[in-house]
């Protein structure tokens, strides 16, 4: 039996690596990064080749984009979707804010960067980051999986 278990692991790893599918949650951003990832999923840059779709719920992604800093208002909703997310989920901080605060960092309504509070695996840094480096981040840490 484990041995079934260990190739159904192994083929639903393969098939995630394949096919991401993504859901983007803004904790607090000034919306920059939001159309840079807009951006990546025009036919300009076609995400799509590498099998990233961006979907409505966090119940049905693999990879979780976060932009911006973590207000005290966004924090339990940021809390509440990577609580829904499936197991593995591939988080990605995109942006500065995300990443370290930004010039926001130390501000009054500022919980923490995003590592503080969840697990981060890739961190996308630029104010906003290029369309690019966003489709370059998601691929590599893919590969961590």
């Amino acid at each position: 039996m484990e041995e079934n278990e260990r190739k159904l692991s192994k083929l639903s790893r393969w098939g995630l690596k394949k096919s991401p599918w993504a859901f983007h949650l803004n904790t607090g951003s000034c919306n920059n990064c939001d159309i840079e990832i807009l951006d990546v999923l025009t036919p300009k840059y076609d995400a799509e080749r590498f099998g990233i779709v961006l979907v409505g719920s966090p119940r049905h992604a693999d990879v979780l984009l976060v932009t911006g800093i973590v207000t005290m208002q966004t924090y339990p909703r940021l809390l509440h979707v990577y609580e829904q997310t499936a197991k593995p989920c591939l988080v990605v901080a995109i942006g500065a804010c995300a990443c370290s605060g930004g010039i926001f960092d130390g501000s009054y309504h500022m919980v923490g960067p995003l590592d503080k509070i969840i697990p981060v695996d890739v961190y996308i840094p630029g104010c906003p980051p290029r369309p690019e480096a966003i489709i370059d981040g998601v691929v590599k840490g893919l590969a961590k999986l």
